[in-house]
């Protein structure tokens, strides 16, 4: 049996995956990270959560500590999600901070304080291929988070569990429920932990830089339209509150340019494209280089459907014209549901 140090989120999926380890007879210790010291309505680093895991670690009968890493989350994770959006792009924090937080900080933690795993609650499944340890999709394909892991190299991945990733988000909570769990029906934290929903993203934003009113581009005129939106809290790709430029038409972000504020809007069609410029390749295991000798199944979102697609460069040329990703998103890549490696959408 092995040493394991859970990471609690103080939610049902990491209090099941502490309590089949028990179960399995390892010894267990759980650890929760404050990260946000601000407001929190998501469900997530919030004094209940903390209360929550430590409530399940007491039934377990395992030590649980408590982690402030919220200085390194400001740096790592909170002040790049700004500067971002100040660049034009979209940054997915909860990516960066598995990157940066649970899977560097913390699992440097549990191997200096002698554990020989890290374990979570997410929903994907570690396999072994040719004598590699990899990443693959969870059971629950509804729930699967490979995606939100697929920056994890090849020597983290050694030190990973993933107690959950084999069962159905189901049979998860109805395990909690059998052990007991005050977190069975907890609701699962879907945002940012960050930004509460009473505020919003333009608020916190614009509390940390200076929103600036775009100028807005018609693709198909060239011309300035009069339309009152905000650089900062577009997204490239968005339709939703973006207006209307008097034709009955859907009008969506193309792209943005931070430099003169500027917001182009054309149709939908206009989204799809054959090549997309990449930077923070990863893969793995460690072999860049093989990447590019593969057709790739690419996925731009959490739960987003995969296209097929090749990499040359510092490019990713999909095999059939595809919508764009928005600059500063995660594109995960895999070959039969296994993750090969990652890199994020360059502005």
């Amino acid at each position: 049996m092995a040493k394991v140090m859970v990471a609690m989120s103080g939610g049902v999926d990491s209090s099941v995956a502490a309590g089949l380890l028990v179960q399995q007879g390892h010894e267990v210790v759980g650890a929760t990270l404050k990260l946000w010291g601000g407001s929190s309505d998501s469900g997530c680093c919030s004094v209940s959560d903390v209360e929550d895991a430590r409530r399940v670690a007491a039934q377990l009968g395992i030590k649980h500590f408590v982690f402030n890493f919220t200085d390194e989350f400001e740096e790592k994770v909170v002040t790049p999600y700004v500067i971002g959006h100040s660049e034009g792009e979209t940054p997915n924090p909860c990516a960066e901070c598995n990157r940066y937080i649970k899977f560097d900080l913390l699992l440097e933690r549990a191997t200096r304080l002698g554990f020989d795993y890290l374990a979570t609650g997410h929903y994907a499944q570690v396999v072994e291929i040719d004598g590699q340890r990899y990443l693959k999709r969870g059971t629950d394909r509804a729930k699967d988070q490979s995606y939100v892991l697929s920056m994890l190299r090849g020597w983290q991945i050694e030190r990973l569990m993933l107690p959950v990733g084999g069962y159905p988000k189901v049979e998860v909570r109805e395990l909690a429920r059998k052990m007991g769990f005050r977190t069975a029906d907890k609701a699962d934290s879907l945002e940012v932990c960050f930004i509460t929903k009473s505020e919003g993203r333009g608020k916190f934003l614009g509390e940390r830089i200076p929103l600036r009113k775009a100028r807005v581009v018609d693709v198909q005129t060239n011309e300035e339209v009069t339309l009152d939106l905000t650089f900062e809290t577009v997204t490239v790709g968005q339709r939703k509150g973006v207006g209307t430029l008097g034709d009955a038409k859907r009008h969506y972000v193309l792209s943005k340019d931070p430099r003169s504020a500027t917001i182009v809007l054309g149709s939908e069609r206009d989204l799809l494209v054959d090549v997309q410029e990449i930077r923070n390749l990863v893969s793995t295991d460690g072999r860049d280089f093989e990447l590019t000798n593969k057709v790739l199944q690419v996925q731009g979102a959490a739960h987003g459907a995969t296209v097929s697609a090749q990499l040359e460069g510092n490019e990713l040329k999909y095999l059939q014209p595809r919508r764009l990703v928005a600059p500063g998103q995660l594109l995960a890549f895999y070959e039969d549901d296994v993750v090969l490696g990652s890199a994020l959408v360059k502005g």
